[in-house]
C-alpha cells in the first residue's frame, strides 16, 4: 500500500472510528434551546392534511431534511453510504457525500462514494473541500470531476479552517480562496454551496460568500460534534493534543448562523445543520429562515445498524416537526416560517 494510500484511509478510518466511540460533541449548545414557539391550542387545521414538501433545486423532497456530510473513501463507508442512500430514496428527503478529495487522489474509492444508482431520485450534494482549490491547478475542473463522479444536483465546498489547523495533514492555504469560488460559481453548471463543519458562520462570512455568488449556505453551527475534539484523538503529540482540546466551546452555534445569513440575504438558500437532533429543531431552524435542516452523526449511527433503523430516524423527525407545525397552526412550510415566537 503506498504511502499517501495509507495516510488517507486511515484518517479516513479514524474520523468514523472516533466519532463512534468517543466523546466529540462540542461543549456549546446549538443555541435552539432558546426560541419557543407561542403555542396554538386552536390550530384550526387538520393534522392529516399538513405539508412537510419542499422544491429544492428543482427536487422534491418529502420532508427538508438533509442527511449532512459524513465519510467515504474507506471500504466501509461504501456500505454506509449505500444504507443512507436507500433511506434517502425510500423517504424523499436530500443526502450529501462526505469529502471526495481521496476518490479524486485515488481512483479506486469512487466505488465508496457512487450511491446513484441506489438513489436516482433524490437530491444529492458532491462534496469537497474549498481550500484545495488553492492546491489544484485546474481547480474547475477538480470540482467538474467530483460533481460527474457521483452525478450531483449540487456541489458543497467545505470551509474547515480549525480542522486544517490542528490536523499533521492539515492543508491551511486559504488567502485569496473567496476569488477562486467566484470562478467555480461562473463555470460549473450546478449550484454552489458553503459548507462549515461545525463552527458556523458568521455575518461578514456570509456577506462576503453571498457577494461572491453562493447559491446556499450550510451554516454547520456549534453544538454538535466538533472536529476540534474529534483531531485531539488522532494527534500523538501531548502538547498539541491540550491545544486541540482547548477548542471544545469554540464556534458560533447553529441558531446564531442561521440569523446571520438571513440579516445578509433572504433569498440566499439556508442549511441549517450542527446539533439537529429531532423534528422540533428542525421546526425552529425552519422558524429562524432556514430552508431545510441537516444531521449527520445520529445517522452514522443508525446507518450502522440498518436501512430500517435509519428509516425509522427519519420518520420520526418527520413526525416531530409534523406535530411541530400542528401545534403552531402551520398547515405547510412557509406557514411555519411565520409562526408566532415567544
Amino acid at each position: 500500500m503506498g504511502l499517501i494510500k495509507s495516510k488517507i484511509i486511515n484518517r479516513k478510518d479514524d474520523h468514523i472510528r472516533i466519532n463512534l466511540t468517543e466523546d466529540v460533541q462540542s461543549g456549546l449548545t446549538n443555541g435552539l434551546e432558546n426560541i419557543r414557539f407561542e403555542h396554538n391550542a386552536m390550530p384550526e387545521i387538520n393534522f392529516k392534511e399538513i405539508q412537510l414538501e419542499k422544491i429544492i433545486f428543482g427536487k422534491r423532497l418529502e420532508a427538508p431534511i438533509l442527511i449532512s456530510s459524513m465519510t467515504g473513501g474507506v471500504e466501509r463507508a461504501k456500505q454506509i453510504n449505500h444504507v443512507l442512500a436507500m433511506a434517502a430514496q425510500n423517504t424523499g428527503i436530500a443526502l450529501a457525500l462526505g469529502s471526495q478529495r481521496s476518490a479524486l487522489e485515488l481512483k479506486e474509492m469512487e466505488t465508496t462514494f457512487k450511491i446513484r444508482k441506489t438513489a436516482p431520485d433524490i437530491l444529492l450534494f458532491a462534496n469537497l473541500g474549498a481550500v484545495q482549490l488553492n492546491y489544484e491547478k485546474d481547480y474547475i475542473g477538480y470540482c467538474q470531476r467530483a460533481i460527474e463522479m457521483v452525478e450531483a444536483d449540487a456541489l458543497y465546498l467545505h470551509l474547515n479552517p480549525l480542522q486544517e489547523a490542528l490536523q499533521p495533514e492539515g492543508d491551511t492555504q486559504y488567502q485569496g480562496l473567496i476569488e477562486k469560488i467566484n470562478d467555480v460559481i461562473k463555470k460549473i453548471s450546478i449550484p454552489l454551496l458553503i459548507k462549515e463543519v461545525g463552527w458556523g458562520i458568521s455575518e461578514t462570512v456570509a456577506k462576503q460568500l453571498i457577494q461572491a455568488g453562493v447559491q446556499g449556505i450550510d451554516v454547520a453551527g456549534a453544538g454538535g460534534t466538533s472536529w476540534s475534539q474529534v483531531e485531539m484523538y488522532r494527534i500523538e503529540d501531548e502538547n498539541k493534543r491540550r491545544v486541540a482540546g482547548s477548542f471544545k466551546n469554540w464556534g458560533i452555534t447553529t441558531a446564531e448562523s442561521i440569523v446571520n445569513v438571513r440579516k445578509v440575504s433572504q433569498k440566499c438558500m439556508v442549511i441549517a445543520s450542527g446539533g439537529i437532533r429531532n423534528g422540533l429543531d428542525i421546526a425552529k431552524s425552519i422558524r429562524l429562515g432556514a430552508d431545510m435542516a441537516g444531521m449527520a452523526g445520529p445517522f452514522l449511527k443508525a446507518a450502522l445498524k440498518s436501512e430500517e433503523e435509519t428509516i425509522r430516524l427519519i420518520d420520526e423527525m418527520k413526525h416531530g416537526l409534523k406535530i411541530s407545525m400542528f401545534v403552531t397552526g402551520s398547515k405547510d412550510l412557509s406557514q411555519l416560517a411565520k409562526a408566532k415566537l415567544l
